[in-house]
């Protein structure tokens, strides 16, 4: 990735494929077959599978689905980087997520798409990452810079004890006290219960407490002191109970 590589018919672009849905694996691999200077060597509908056949086949790029039901595309990006660090990695999803945007540029990933771009836009993505450039969707970008930028501003005074803690980790936070589960955060933040566990322990060290519960009143105890935005007022005409409600908006 640090250098500029160059393909064509005669070295095509080696790209592998990474998705839970056939149809989804098999609409993209008609549309690169129809490209000369891109060959798909395999495919895989899991991470196990992916992690297991992605090395051996030696691709040049890996097309990954963000959100799969073991677990999540940008872990894979992870895994596969750390074997194949010449690897670019391409994030698919249908979700204009900014936290899986940021996840995924920390995982080293070359680009992120989502699924709604036109076949040629995807033809085209793949050959920016492929050369060693970086391609990453303008509006998701965009999205991300937006929110880094006009978070302390938007949000209004933090609580000092939140200081330490990562976009993610406040927002494991906000989940548990919501009351959910490990499973249910994984679920709701497309990652694998793994990693949530890991977001939870370093979250519980930078927090200076040591179990979940003190966590959890921690975070009841911010959404209570937080400012509610006008329009959070006029969506939210509930009684009581409403502060605990918003741990999970």
């Amino acid at each position: 990735m640090e250098q500029s590589r160059t393909f064509s018919h005669e070295r095509p672009i080696r790209v592998f494929l990474l998705d839970d849905h056939e149809v989804v694996r098999r609409g993209i691999r008609d549309l690169l077959d129809g490209e000369g200077d891109i060959d798909v060597v395999g495919e895989a509908g899991t991470i196990d599978h992916a992690l297991t056949r992605g090395p051996a086949l030696r691709p040049d790029v890996a097309v990954l689905d963000v959100r799969l039901p073991d677990g999540d595309g940008i872990s894979v990006c992870r895994e596969l980087r750390s074997r194949m660090p010449g690897l670019a990695c391409l994030m698919l999803t249908s979700f204009d997520d900014d936290d899986a945007l940021l996840d995924a540029i920390m995982a080293g990933a070359a680009g992120y798409v989502l699924k709604q771009i036109k076949g040629s836009d995807l033809v085209a993505a793949i050959r920016t990452v492929a050369s060693g450039q970086s391609m990453l969707d303008p509006a998701t970008t965009t999205r991300l810079m937006n929110s880094l930028r006009g978070e302390e501003e938007d949000g209004g005074p933090q609580d000092e004890r939140l200081a330490g803690l990562s976009p993610r980790e406040r927002d494991v936070l906000t989940l548990i006290g919501d009351g959910l589960t490990n499973r249910q955060i994984a679920q709701r933040l497309f990652l694998s219960e793994k990693t949530v566990k890991n977001h939870i322990s370093r979250m519980l060290a930078k927090l200076g407490v040591e179990r979940r519960i003190q966590a959890a009143v921690i975070a009841t105890e911010v959404a209570r002191a937080a400012p509610v935005p006008a329009r959070a007022v006029q969506d939210r005409r509930e009684p009581a109970g409403r502060a605990s409600h918003r741990a999970g908006g």
